[in-house]
């Protein structure tokens, strides 16, 4: 049977679209990408249309941009600009999407999206706005649970050091951790305001000041019996001081190496490596992928800390799609705190 075809009175005749242009050697630059403007797509019979209205915007759409194998082929030039967003269904030629529905996923930098039959885009849950989606209850979330949890093996009494602690991840990634009985939660984040967010507002234990403080020195005296485990989401020379700061049995989680994104060089290994082999340690990368099966898991358990206040979660929003580039400098400048999101 063919799906009833629902067209919504408002659709505009234009799909604004950013292109990547060229592939960036250092921070995204105004010849990176350029808007296109052409017609909005046409679902096909078991397809719908879906107005973008928010953009997540996270590290690894910058590794995308290079011309690199990765978990995910390069965005190639000429391609929209993958990200993972969220949307209204306008119009729809299928049961599985009705209009109205509020759905998120794959999107790209762009106003207006198809979705498929047996395709990635979900429609989220009823009480479930599309900010938190993209946020606590998203891809972002999700990274903070399993890669804590299940990659960290946290447990009860451990002592936790998580950097990029005031981004999306990072901030869950801590929280979860006093929920689940760590002794000591110290993040690291890249201002005196940030740091009293994590401690004042968020439930850290501390917070160090990368940019000012001595960080092996402040992590001493924080963590003086050595770091249980390290969740790392910069790489570089603070991955080093916590590789040989490590507790006997210590563990490294690699979620990502934001630090190391913008440079055309190959950063240098760290030099702290043997210390894994002195204390017994572990270090582990992972992707959210190998997780998708279990988000509802998680989710359901989330859902609870968010309900009962244990769990807090902050968005920063900037307004327009033509904006899309500079929230994702924003990222590597340390200029957002929380969840990145671009609002169409």
């Amino acid at each position: 049977m063919t799906a009833p075809d629902h067209a919504h009175p408002a659709s505009p005749e234009r799909n604004r679209r950013l292109l990547l242009a060229e592939r960036p050697t250092a921070m995204v630059g105004d010849s990176t990408v350029r808007l296109e403007e052409g017609p909005v797509p046409e679902p096909a019979e078991g397809q719908a249309l879906v107005r973008v209205t928010y953009l997540s915007i996270d590290p690894t759409i910058r590794t995308w941009m290079n011309d690199a194998p990765g978990y995910l082929p390069p965005i190639a030039l000429g391609e929209v600009v993958r990200s993972i967003g969220a949307g209204e269904v306008v119009r729809s030629r299928t049961a599985s999407f009705g209009v109205g529905e509020l759905v998120v996923g794959l999107t790209g930098w762009q106003d207006y999206t198809l979705a498929g039959d047996g395709g990635m885009m979900q429609i989220l849950p009823p009480g479930i706005d599309p900010p938190t989606a993209l946020n606590v209850f998203g891809t972002t979330g999700m990274t903070a649970y399993f890669g804590l949890l299940d990659v960290g093996r946290m447990t009860a009494g451990d002592t936790v050091v998580v950097s990029g602690a005031a981004g999306a991840t990072g901030s869950v990634v801590g929280q979860i951790a006093k929920i689940n009985g760590a002794k000591v939660v110290v993040g690291l984040a890249g201002s005196a305001e940030k740091c009293a967010w994590l401690v004042d507002e968020l439930g850290f234990d501390a917070a160090v000041n990368y940019r000012t403080d001595d960080i092996a020195a402040r992590l001493r005296e924080l963590c003086p019996k050595g770091i249980d485990l390290y969740f790392d989401n910069v790489g570089g020379e603070i991955l080093d001081i916590c590789l040989g700061q490590l507790a006997l049995r210590g563990r490294v989680v690699l979620c990502g190496a934001i630090s190391t994104y913008n440079s055309a060089e190959r950063a240098p290994g760290p030099s702290n490596y043997r210390n894994l082999i002195i204390q017994r340690g572990r270090m582990e990368g992972f992707l959210i992928l190998d997780y998708l099966a279990r988000f509802g898991e998680a989710q359901l358990e989330m859902f609870g800390w968010v309900a009962d206040g244990r769990l807090k979660h902050q968005e920063h929003v900037i307004e327009g799609l033509e904006r899309a580039p500079e929230a994702l400098n924003l990222l590597f400048t340390g200029g957002n705190t929380g969840k990145m999101i671009v609002r169409l």
